[in-house]
């Protein structure tokens, strides 16, 4: 393996590494993975974005990891920050253009000279079969889990990734951070899953604390803001323009009659580099 180049962006806090599969014959292993994301021995991330890949499927094709050595069916920061970065390699312009992930393909567009990304990520499904939650087939909404002797109302959604969104009258990351890790690995979700305590604020405004599947605490997300946003409107709390609320800032959440999802929101490039093979001796 050589020297290759890496690019780094975040959305709103949220920071991930591009790699370019053309740049490297670095294998994605979880060793690898981990090592990379590592925030003291490599070059520090909530990710890595692999790609673009041949796909029949669409323009773009897109693996996306997670600093565990998991992969992620769907990201929307993710695929925010791999549009802005298609558009900085002058790949796209200000057309719509594809991208083809494990959890579906999703439209994609370059706003304000890059400043903003606009993606459509799919139908929301609460189907239990499909986010996966165990038990019979049925619309995961207002049921019960008990985790550290607490007893939450859950509901469950999938947006190409799995979600449970526990609705609460006041969010922390305390809150997020003591029962997100149980949450997440709990047998009722098959392919563990991630955590939003939502707050609602008013018809159009939510905020949400999230703890991420294979990530851990996390500033803010794309996937988890439309779930989040999703079962807001579902539960008919909130209307169909939805402002999303974390702390690393805002998101807009429109959100179709059918549940199909569009989130609006900025990526902010933080630089590239070399990442040297000597950094793959370290073990972690």
């Amino acid at each position: 393996m050589d020297n290759f180049k890496f690019y780094k962006y975040h959305a709103l806090g949220n920071d991930y590494i591009v790699i370019d599969p053309k740049d490297t014959t670095l294998d994605m292993t979880v060793e690898n993975i981990r090592l990379i994301c590592h925030r003291n021995f490599g070059i520090g991330s909530d990710g890595i974005l692999y790609g673009p890949l041949e796909t029949e499927k669409g323009d773009f094709g897109l693996r996306i990891f997670n600093p565990d050595g998991s992969e992620a069916e769907k990201s929307g920061n993710g695929l925010r920050i791999f549009s802005r970065y298609l558009w900085d390699k002058k790949l796209v312009r200000d057309e719509p253009f594809t991208v083809d992930t494990p959890g579906g393909l999703v439209n994609s567009v370059i706003l304000r000279n890059g400043e903003l990304v606009d993606v459509e990520m799919g139908r929301i499904s609460f189907n239990s079969t499909k986010i996966p939650v165990t038990g019979g087939e049925r619309e995961v909404i207002n049921e019960k889990i008990t985790v550290n002797e607490k007893t939450f109302q859950f509901c469950a959604a999938s947006i190409g990734n799995p979600h449970c969104i526990i609705p609460c009258e006041e969010i922390s990351r305390e809150l997020a951070t003591l029962y997100g890790p149980h949450i997440e690995t709990h047998s009722i979700f098959p392919k563990r899953i991630n955590v939003q305590f939502l707050k609602v604020l008013d018809r159009n405004n939510i905020k949400i604390e999230i703890w991420e599947r294979g990530a851990g605490y996390t500033l803010a997300s794309g996937s988890s803001s439309s779930a989040a946003a999703a079962v807001a409107r579902k539960l008919g709390l909130c209307d169909n323009h939805i402002t999303v609320h974390m702390p690393g800032g805002e998101l807009k959440i429109s959100i179709s009659d059918n549940y199909d999802i569009t989130m609006t929101g900025p990526v902010t490039r933080i630089g590239d580099g070399v990442l040297v093979k000597e950094a793959f001796t370290t073990k972690v």
